[in-house]
C-alpha cells in the first residue's frame, strides 16, 4: 500500500474484508476483482485514477488479505453483501451518496444486482470483461470449464490436490493467456498466484455456483431493460472468452449504455491498456443511448 492509499475498515458480519481507499474528488470509484484474482488486478490501473476521484479496491470475502471462514458459503449472491458493507464503510469516509461501480469477470453479477438494488446511488456503472447471464457468445475460459462442470470438478480438484505443480502450471498457462504484454505477465501471475492458493476454497465454491448464477440472472433481463444510470462497457476484443460479442449484448440491454471494444487488449483489459480504461471510466458520463461505439 503506498502512502497515499489509506486503509478502509470494513466489517462483514464477524469477518474482516481488507479494503483500500485512495482520495480524490467527486463521486467514488469502487473497483472490484473477480477470479482467480484479488485487489492486484487494479495495480495498474490505480496509478492512473489517484488524486482524480476517491477510488477503493478490496477483496471478497475468501480472496487476497480478506478473512477467508472455513466452510463460508462463497456465492455470487454472498458478494453482494460484502459490496454492501464496504459501501457502508466507505460512507463514513468520503461523500458516497453515489459511486461508479467498476466490475471485471466474477464481481459482474454482485455488482449489477447490487446496482439493480440501489439505483439511485449509481452514478455510472462500468463492466470489464465481464458477465452477468448466460448468452450465446459466453464461452468458460478452459480452467473456469474444468472446475465448474458438475462430475468433472471433483476428479480435478483432486488431480490438483495431488500435484500441487500440475495447478500452479495451470494457473500460469490459464491466466497468463489473459495478460499481453510479457514484461507485465510473469510478475503479475507470481503475485496474484501468491494470493490465490488461501483463496481456492473461495474459488472452488464460486466455480460451483457459477452455472446458478448465470442462468438465474436471466430472470432480470427485464430489469436491465429498465435500469437508467448511465453504463459504460469497456471490454478487451482480444478475449476469447468474455468476448466482443458478449460485451455488444450487454451494451444492447441497457437504455443508456456506450461500448467501447479495446483492439489490442485481451481479458485482463485493465490490465493490458490500464490508461485508457481509466480515462474511460472517470470521462464526462453522456446520456445517448448507445453512443461511443467502437475503440
Amino acid at each position: 500500500m503506498d502512502t497515499t492509499t489509506e486503509a478502509l475498515n470494513v466489517g462483514r458480519r464477524q469477518y474482516q474484508l481488507h479494503a483500500e481507499l485512495t482520495p480524490g474528488v467527486g463521486p467514488p470509484v469502487v473497483l472490484m476483482h473477480g477470479f482467480p484474482d484479488n485487489t492486484h488486478l487494479y495495480d495498474r490501473l490505480l496509478p492512473q485514477l489517484e488524486g482524480r476521484r476517491p477510488v477503493v479496491r478490496f477483496d471478497f470475502l475468501g480472496w487476497g488479505r480478506s478473512d477467508k471462514p472455513h466452510g463460508y458459503p462463497y456465492t455470487a449472491t454472498n458478494q453482494v453483501g460484502d459490496l454492501a458493507a464496504v459501501v457502508d464503510a466507505l460512507s463514513t469516509r468520503v461523500d458516497a451518496r453515489r459511486l461508479v461501480l467498476v466490475a471485471h469477470d466474477a464481481s459482474g453479477p454482485p455488482a449489477i444486482d447490487w446496482a439493480l438494488a440501489n439505483p439511485e446511488r449509481v452514478a455510472g456503472l462500468v463492466l470489464l470483461n465481464t458477465y452477468y447471464h448466460w448468452t450465446p457468445g459466453l464461452r468458460r475460459p478452459p480452467a473456469i470449464a474444468l472446475y465448474s462442470t458438475p462430475v468433472l470438478r471433483a476428479a480435478v480438484r483432486a488431480v490438483v490436490r495431488r500435484w500441487p505443480d500440475l495447478d500452479r502450471r495451470l494457473y500460469a498457462w490459464q491466466v497468463g493467456g489473459f495478460i499481453r504484454d510479457r514484461e507485465v505477465r510473469d510478475p503479475y501471475v507470481t503475485k496474484l498466484y501468491q494470493q490465490f492458493l488461501p483463496a481456492r476454497p473461495a474459488f472452488w465454491r464460486l466455480n460451483d455456483d457459477l452455472l446458478g448464477t448465470v442462468l438465474t440472472r436471466r430472470r432480470r433481463i427485464s430489469e436491465l431493460r429498465r435500469f437508467n444510470p448511465p453504463v459504460r462497457v469497456i471490454f478487451g476484443a482480444r478475449d476469447r472468452y468474455l468476448n466482443a460479442r458478449v460485451a455488444r449484448r450487454f451494451a444492447a440491454l441497457f437504455p443508456r449504455s456506450e461500448l467501447y471494444l479495446l483492439p489490442d487488449a485481451g481479458h485482463y483489459v485493465q490490465v493490458d491498456e490500464p490508461q485508457r480504461v481509466a480515462d474511460l471510466v472517470l470521462a464526462g458520463w453522456h446520456h445517448e443511448t448507445h453512443t461511443g461505439y467502437g475503440s
